[in-house]
């Protein structure tokens, strides 16, 4: 059952790492155990640029959701996101040896296997393949083509790909953290699955999530991803335009958008005058709020209209009925939903993850600043799902995050004096000795990944 299993959903942002631990309760809601989180210093614009300062967030945020969960975390979902990021139509075709016999699952998963094995650009490599319809002996049209008699099945296929260097940086960054990747997934598919519904998906919708470094798009239309995309800005560049334009301290800047920015600069009040702390002995600065709105409405349109401009080149801008959803931490800008439906025409609302979430003990996970957090979590479950149906993962061998609390871990000490047994066929060694050789054959259902005493 679903509810037997812990999900670790990791996203490595530009401001920050999250980490969420997950479980799904009795009505098929997602608990989140525990959350960690901490300041993202080796990511620029979705692109590790520092692997030792990465490894050290990662390492950081995972302690913080162990403690809090009481999980000993070894696997985890990643998202993957930046200017890298390209999206492509493809169309493949097999035929098949009887026209007789129906097309079944395996049919249907050899054309979707065979899209990997496109030649990409050098350099990058393929992440999703996503089929879009399907056609069966020249009948088109079909979406699901399983059960039906014919020779040749082709499918069209939407295709992301990934600079292979970020892909191999992020897994190093894991494996240095002590863990393993379960799925590497594109951040707004993830952030797609925790905020936007199937009506919106069916009716047509375009997602934006603003994070610190970048800005996703997804264009979803009837049911189905039409097109994803990555954009190099973010929230940080508009600190950074508050930073250069009002002569103050980067943190500053931060703390003068998230408490007073606006993003239509006709709301804020002419005569709103706030103080900051002047610099060793200096005199208080004092910024305009109308300035600060002047400031971050310049740069926000500039943005919304990069974003419409990447939706009207897809030729999608005039079929998302469902208009616009914004999500992430910049979409809790002020006066933003006022400003992107000013842009685009469009209707636009704000995304949060709550409809997917269950009580919880942790209600920031509510906010859109976690919505690719929550996404991660809910993209792994569908993973499990997709693999258990389809035969391909045993019941011992589903999920994956040991759980076993750290309140028993001063234990480990005694273990060094007797040599550890070795375990079935492992991906990595677990270090545990004969302590976890006991806990395992207790724990049918569950496997435990990863301890390392470095962690501790």
């Amino acid at each position: 059952m679903q509810n037997d299993k812990i999900v670790v959903g990791l996203d490595i942002g530009t401001t920050k790492i999250c980490v969420l631990v997950g479980r799904k309760n009795e009505f098929g809601k997602l608990e989140i155990l525990g959350m960690g989180k901490a300041v993202s210093e080796g990511v620029v614009r979705g692109i590790v640029s520092n692997i030792d300062k990465t490894v050290d967030a990662i390492k950081k945020a995972i302690r913080q959701a162990e403690e809090q969960s009481g999980i000993n975390i070894g696997v985890v979902n990643v998202g993957i996101a930046g200017q890298h990021i390209k999206s492509l139509q493809h169309n493949g075709s097999i035929t098949r040896a009887s026209q007789d016999s129906e097309i079944t699952v395996d049919d249907v998963n050899r054309l979707t296997n065979d899209m990997y094995r496109l030649v990409t650009p050098p350099g990058s490599e393929i992440i999703h393949v996503m089929p879009q319809d399907y056609k069966v002996d020249y009948e088109e049209g079909i979406m699901d083509p399983v059960g039906m008699s014919g020779v040749r099945l082709e499918g069209n296929f939407h295709i992301i790909t990934a600079q292979s260097t970020a892909i191999n940086n992020i897994n190093k960054c894991v494996t240095k953290a002590g863990l393993e990747i379960d799925n590497l997934i594109l951040e707004p598919l993830a952030s797609s699955m925790s905020v936007l519904s199937d009506e919106e998906k069916e009716a047509g919708v375009a997602l934006i999530d603003i994070g610190g470094g970048t800005t996703d798009l997804a264009i979803f239309k009837d049911g189905i991803i039409r097109h994803a995309a990555v954009l190099p800005f973010g929230g940080n560049i508009v600190t950074s335009d508050i930073k250069q334009g009002c002569l103050v301290m980067q943190n500053q800047a931060e703390q003068l958008k998230v408490k007073f920015g606006k993003a239509i600069a006709e709301e804020a009040s002419d005569y709103e005058i706030v103080s900051i702390p002047g610099l060793r002995d200096r005199a208080p600065k004092e910024i305009s709020l109308k300035n600060l709105a002047h400031i971050i409405e310049a740069r926000m349109e500039e943005i919304v209209e990069l974003v419409y401009a990447e939706i009207q080149r897809t030729g999608h801008a005039d079929k998302l009925a469902a208009g616009i959803v914004l999500t992430g931490g910049g979409s809790q800008l002020q006066n933003l939903v006022q400003l992107t439906e000013y842009v685009t025409g469009l209707d636009t609302r704000i995304g949060y993850p709550n409809e997917h979430l269950g009580k919880s003990r942790i209600e920031a996970v509510k906010s859109p600043m976690y919505a690719t957090s929550v996404g991660l979590v809910l993209a792994g479950y569908r993973s499990i799902d997709e693999r258990v149906s389809r035969g391909y993962e045993p019941e011992e061998q589903v999920y994956r995050a040991a759980p076993e609390p750290r309140a028993e871990a001063p234990v480990m000490p005694a273990a060094p004096q007797k040599a550890p047994q070795t375990p079935p066929a492992p991906k990595k060694p677990s270090g545990a000795g004969k302590f976890f050789q006991d806990i395992i054959s207790r724990t049918k259902g569950l496997l435990i990944d990863d301890f390392d005493d470095k962690q501790y």
